[in-house]
């Protein structure tokens, strides 16, 4: 199943959330219209309202909020990724210049601002103060996240479990939050609110791990970025991580270094290293226990056939090659 087809069932609704964003886009300031509008083109799976959408109706949900929320939430992770490409001074995404290569650092940073302000508007005109909440403490902890990304970088002592703590926090926070919107949306009792926080959140850290386990493995023709990348800047990586807890001696100092001094000087003999140690099945088999946690965080909620989508797309966040 492949993200970048939305499931018929939720044709519809994603065709009403992709409105949305048009119309809530709209600005009387050009470049903003701009620039946003050219991150939105650019592509994307659209992972994340899709689980928004899903999840309010897999729960039951039949009124129109979850379009506005569903907005709401891509609007937020493209904020994130404005400022991230700046942050990481990234010149390619999905293919494509990134927006800070294209329009400039100070354009980004400040529409990705407006984006986070347009979406907090949007919040208010649901109603809800629990789903503003969610929002808003998902909002923070992103960004703690990032900052904690930032002093994880060149800092070659960084483990497993201060790692998975950044991408619980960067990643599968927006995720969890998406989905746990849904059962607020239908008024659900706490158990299945919880029940889909957890699905969300295992979901987004097993998506996460996919794509550290692909800057190590895949082709940079289908995913839009070279190999490495993540290297090449200092990010110390689960694979990476993995890799250096069991290579040689002579491996562990190479990779130290790189992650120290980030670049691309010995890229292809650390891809080798983190390849030929098993650091990348390792990595998986921690995705594939994510998405299985994922899968059990949904037997609370009634059958459905919009359940079984959301059982289908944390399957196809393991088993992904882009």
């Amino acid at each position: 199943m492949s993200t970048s087809v939305i499931p018929t069932i939720a044709a519809d609704d994603m065709q009403a959330v992709d409105q949305c964003i048009r119309e809530r886009l709209a600005s009387p300031v050009a470049l903003i219209n701009q620039l946003s509008h050219y991150i939105i083109r650019s592509g994307g799976k659209r992972l994340r309202p899709l689980l928004a959408v899903l999840a309010a109706r897999a729960c039951g949900y039949q009124g129109p909020h979850h379009v506005t929320l569903a907005a709401v939430v891509e609007f937020i992770h493209t904020a994130t990724l404005l400022h991230d490409d700046v942050v990481d001074a990234s010149e390619l995404r999905r293919g494509q210049e990134t927006a800070n290569q294209l329009f400039g650092n100070e354009a980004a940073v400040l529409v990705g601002d407006f984006l986070y302000s347009r979406a907090f508007e949007m919040m208010v005109d649901v109603g809800s103060m629990r789903v503003m909440e969610i929002l808003a403490h998902a909002t923070n902890v992103i960004a703690e996240g990032e900052v904690m990304q930032l002093m994880n970088c060149h800092d070659a002592d960084v483990d497993e479990a201060r790692y998975m703590e950044v991408i619980r926090s960067k990643t599968a926070k927006l995720f969890e939050a998406a989905c746990q919107m849904g059962a607020v949306l239908a008024e659900m009792p706490n158990a299945e609110e919880q029940a889909l926080a957890h699905y969300g959140m295992h979901l987004g850290t097993a998506f996460q791990l996919i794509d550290d386990v692909l800057d190590y493995s895949a082709d940079s023709e289908v995913t839009g970025k070279r190999m490495g990348d993540d290297l090449a800047e200092g990010k110390p990586t689960l694979p990476l991580i993995q890799a250096l807890r069991i290579a040689s001696p002579e491996g562990q100092t190479l990779i130290r270094g790189a992650i120290e001094s980030g670049g691309r000087d010995h890229v292809d003999e650390i891809l080798a290293i983190v390849r030929d140690s098993g650091a990348l099945d390792y990595a998986r088999a921690r995705a594939e226990a994510e998405a299985s946690a994922a899968i059990a965080a949904l037997e609370l909620l009634p059958p459905s056939p919009h359940r079984d989508v959301l059982t289908h797309l944390a399957r196809f966040a393991v088993e992904r090659d882009h």
